[in-house]
Parts: structure tokens; sequence; C-alpha cells
């Protein structure tokens, strides 16, 4: 069955209420189960940092005018666990990147947890819209990874995130989802395991897309973390645990998610008429899913129904302005400067670029 026609039956069961579909065939479990073990000696020989505390306001340098509102939400990857400094999470850069952007302030509320699955979201969209603020102008929310480890149904998964954006977008937010990284990308695990977790991460993930599509919300594939740097380099991808993201790492995850943060709110500088040199096209929902997952950083958002908008949008390196992304408060909190820590690369400033 093709993929496509795998994350429609997934979506449409999470719409009508069935719970049976898995992510993997009956037969494959017993398999899965055995490596699972195997797995588990290799990764996270390392302990990952806990996630820095990302809150607060950034591009102060833009003055007194009104914020723009941005919030995150998922599991430990929107978190930022595995890296040291706040300027090195991905709330900071996409939320920094926002603010060279649109040339205004960005306030940056991160209420995802380390753990978390999909049935989560519930009480994260919860938190956000409880504040006295209002709800954010922009939600990025990244989950799916725990899901597929701890063998939650694909429906059920795909049924809690729908819920999520339709919360969301009810409320007046833009969503951009970050769907199910690629964990076939985790380099100590082994065959058949590494197999089996690609493919469902990669059906999880195009359910995913369906879903978001159909309440409203945009996609960006995360695939393999972002692109063909993880395959070529995953020792530099992957933090001490083998597991999370290192920080250059995030800050190819934010530099794929940051332009569609960015068109969601209409500040990106670029058309959003389709280029066919670049691959971009208009497909059945379904098929833009499919097609998505293949590669990583590829935006989906909805057009007249069925259709979907496949694009590739440019990525163009953008100077921060006034020389550090993280809010003052946190700098001073948390001991972080603007040189580097504990032999990490300093990322907090590469944005997308051509």
């Amino acid at each position: 069955m093709s993929r496509a026609r795998v994350a429609r039956r997934i979506a449409a069961g999470a719409a009508y209420g069935g719970g049976s579909i898995g992510l993997l065939g009956v037969a494959a479990v017993g398999v899965l189960l055995a490596e699972v073990a195997l797995a588990k000696k290799s990764v996270g020989g390392g302990v990952a940092p806990l996630p820095p505390g990302s809150d607060g306001r950034y591009g102060r340098e833009f003055g007194p005018e009104e914020p723009l509102r941005l919030a995150l939400l998922g599991d430990s990857t929107a978190a930022g666990q595995g890296v040291r400094r706040v300027g090195q999470t991905p709330g900071a850069l996409i939320a920094s990147g926002l603010a060279a952007v649109a040339e205004r302030p960005v306030d940056l509320r991160n209420v995802a947890l380390s753990g978390a699955r999909s049935d989560d979201l519930e009480r994260q969209v919860s938190l956000l819209l409880a504040a006295p603020s209002g709800p954010p102008d922009v939600c990025v929310i990244m989950i799916g990874a725990n899901d597929v480890t701890h063998r939650m149904p694909a429906t059920q998964s795909v049924r809690c995130l729908s819920a999520a954006v339709r919360r969301l977008r009810t409320a007046g937010a833009e969503v951009v989802v970050g769907t199910c990284p690629d964990l076939g990308t985790i380099e100590p695990v082994y065959q058949p395991l590494r197999w089996l977790a690609r493919r469902a991460s990669r059906q999880l993930a195009a359910a995913q897309t369906i879903v978001v599509v159909e309440q409203g919300g945009r996609t960006v594939s995360l695939g393999d973390l972002l692109g063909p740097e993880f395959a070529e380099n995953p020792r530099e991808m992957f933090g001490v645990d083998n597991f999370h993201p290192s920080a250059e790492g995030y800050a190819t995850a934010a530099m794929a998610v940051l332009p569609t943060v960015c068109a969601a709110l209409g500040v990106w500088p670029e058309a959003d008429r389709l280029d066919v040199a670049r691959r971009e096209n208009m497909l059945p929902v379904a098929k833009a899913a499919a097609e998505a997952v293949r590669e990583a950083g590829t935006e989906v958002t909805g057009a007249r129904a069925p259709w979907a908008l496949l694009k590739h949008r440019r990525r163009r390196r953008l100077p921060l302005p006034g020389g550090t992304p993280v809010p003052e408060e946190h700098g001073r909190e948390n001991g972080h400067g603007t040189g580097r820590d504990n032999g990490q690369r300093d990322t907090s400033a590469p944005l997308p670029q051509d």
C-alpha cells in the first residue's frame, strides 16, 4: 500500500474514532521489541542536559513596538533538550529570526515538555490559552518521536494533534507543525530496527501532515532532522546522548521551520506562487503529505480542498541586530555568555540562507 494511502487511512481512523491502526505491522512487532533491547544499550551513552529556559523577549533593539507572540509546544525537540545555552534552543533561534525578518520584538513562550507524546498537547494548549496576554500569534509544534518509541496508536496520535491544532486555530493563532522526525537516523540503532523506525516515523509524519492541513495549519517535514547534514555528519548533528540533536542540529531545524513561521504571519519576503524549478507543486493533500516526508524541510499548506501546496522555501542568511538573540534576563540567570561553551559551536547566529 502506498504511503499516501496509509497516511489517509490513519487520518481517517483518527477522524472517525478508529484506534486499531498501528504504525507497524503485527509481524514486525516481535522483531522490533528484540532489537529495542540492543538499541537501548547504545543510545543514551551520555546524559543530555535539561533544556534551558528560553521564555522572554527577543529583538529588543526594535524598540517598544507591540511584540509578536510566538509559542512552542511539543516534546524534547521543541524544548531544546541536549544543549546548554539558551541561544542554541530552537525557540530562541526561531524567535530571533522572526524578530529580524518582521523587524519587531518577539515574545516567546515555550510550554514543550521533554518526553511528551501527542496526548500531552491538550494540557500544553490549555496553558497557552489561559495566559492573560491572549493566544499567540503563531505556534510551532514539534511532536511524534515519543509516540513512535512508545508505540502509541497512530490514529490516537494524530487525533490528539488534530484537536490541538483546531483549538489553536479557533483561538486565532497560526500553527506550524514540524512533523515526526525520522528515527531511523539514530546512529547506534541497527537493522532491522532502523528500517522499522524509519517506516513508522514517515507514516506518522504523513498522517500528521494531512490532519494539520485539514485544520488550517502548515507543516514542515523534519525527516532526518533536516537534510543531508545529519546523514553525512551524525556525530556532529546529534548530542552527547546520541538521540537528541546537538546545537548544530537545532540550528538546522530552526533554519527549516523559520521561513514557514514567517510566511504564516505574512512577513516572509517571498511570493507564495509555486516555483516549478524548485519542484513545487499543487497536489491532493494525501499525496502532498507522502511527497513531503521524502525530503526534509518541505512545507505543506492547504489550498482549495482537497488540494495542498508543496513548497521548498528559499533560506536566507539574516543578520541578527543587537548581537545576541538571548533575552537579557536569561543570559544573567543561567550564566550564558556570548562566547563558546563546553566545546559546542556557537549556533545562535545561523539562520536560513540561500
